[in-house]
């Protein structure tokens, strides 16, 4: 190989690194963006829990203004942002009962207030990964679980004072939009093996992926749990009502103010520091393949 050959193929060596220096230094710019994006919104939900008030659930009435108390009003530029807690309770029925107002857990026969029953097929398989050139195959079996079936039923339940016996002070959930997390507790987790077919033998042989178990798990929130609300609170028919904010993480959570303003004061300063440390390593990775490419033009034009 002639001296210009080495030459040519060096230059094209170093314009293919440094492209993929550009590559990198694009993916770390893309992740410190969406880190900020993402410190920003919490910053912002932080800030809004940080104002809330923490009130009893017989305080709502003394903390919303009396012109909010109106039937049907659902203008949430003039609602609070607020944290109640208190005891999670079936909504009261019409005679005062409400002891049929909730859930009976098929597996268990606990009481809910909601059940959540996922039902997720695990999937296993062998796969070719690669062949090296004496034919030894190397082989590995992977189990990744693919979700089969997700049902949620809820009765209508209210947030009450804890140890209040009169049902005269209380507030309604809505669950209406209500996307963040739920504080539910696992009652039933079962694996069942799926029965193998004659042809178990054909699909690990020619499917890459096959089904082998069925993972069977239901989730509750009992009744008589203590919880705290955050949220959007109003008056509905005179009746105290809380309603999630999509701005928050948090609706209905074990954790007290204290709590979630540390938790969101962790996230806030995890995000920043790698929005950071991100920014800087794409700063400085794209200014030095700019400089690597800029060298390689200028050694090709020579």
């Amino acid at each position: 190989m002639s001296s210009s050959d080495r030459a040519f193929i060096t230059l094209l060596s170093d314009v293919a690194l440094s492209f993929d220096g550009a590559i990198l230094g694009v993916t770390l710019a893309f992740g410190a963006v969406r880190a900020v994006i993402k410190y920003a919104s919490t910053s912002a939900a932080l800030n809004k829990i940080k104002d809330a008030p923490e009130v009893s659930v017989s305080d709502l009435r003394s903390l919303i203004p009396a012109s909010e108390d109106q039937s049907g009003t659902r203008d949430h530029g003039n609602q609070r942002i607020v944290l109640v807690r208190g005891t999670v309770k079936p909504k009261f029925t019409g005679d005062g009962s409400n002891k049929n107002n909730v859930l009976i857990s098929p597996e268990t026969g606990d009481k809910a207030l909601i059940i959540q029953r996922t039902q997720t097929y695990t999937y296993s398989g062998w796969k070719t990964l690669f062949q090296l050139s004496n034919g030894h195959r190397f082989l590995l079996e992977r189990s990744m679980p693919k979700q089969g079936a997700d049902f949620m039923r809820m009765v209508p339940f209210v947030i009450a004072e804890k140890n209040q016996r009169s049902q005269s002070s209380f507030v309604v959930v809505n669950m209406d939009g209500a996307r963040q997390p739920l504080p539910l507790t696992t009652v039933y987790n079962r694996l069942q093996p799926l029965n193998s077919s004659p042809f178990a033998f054909l699909q690990v042989l020619f499917f890459p992926e096959y089904p082998v178990a069925l993972l069977d798990v239901e989730k509750i929130l009992p009744p008589e749990r203590d919880l705290t609300a955050v949220g959007i609170c109003s008056f509905h028919n005179g009746v105290p009502e809380i309603k999630s904010c999509q701005d928050l993480p948090y609706f209905l959570s074990e954790m007290t103010k204290d709590r979630m303003i540390k938790d969101l004061m962790d996230q806030t300063r995890v995000l920043l520091w790698s929005g950071v440390i991100m920014g800087c390593l794409s700063a400085g990775i794209l200014g030095f393949a700019a400089v690597r490419y800029t060298s390689c033009e200028t050694e090709g034009l020579e």
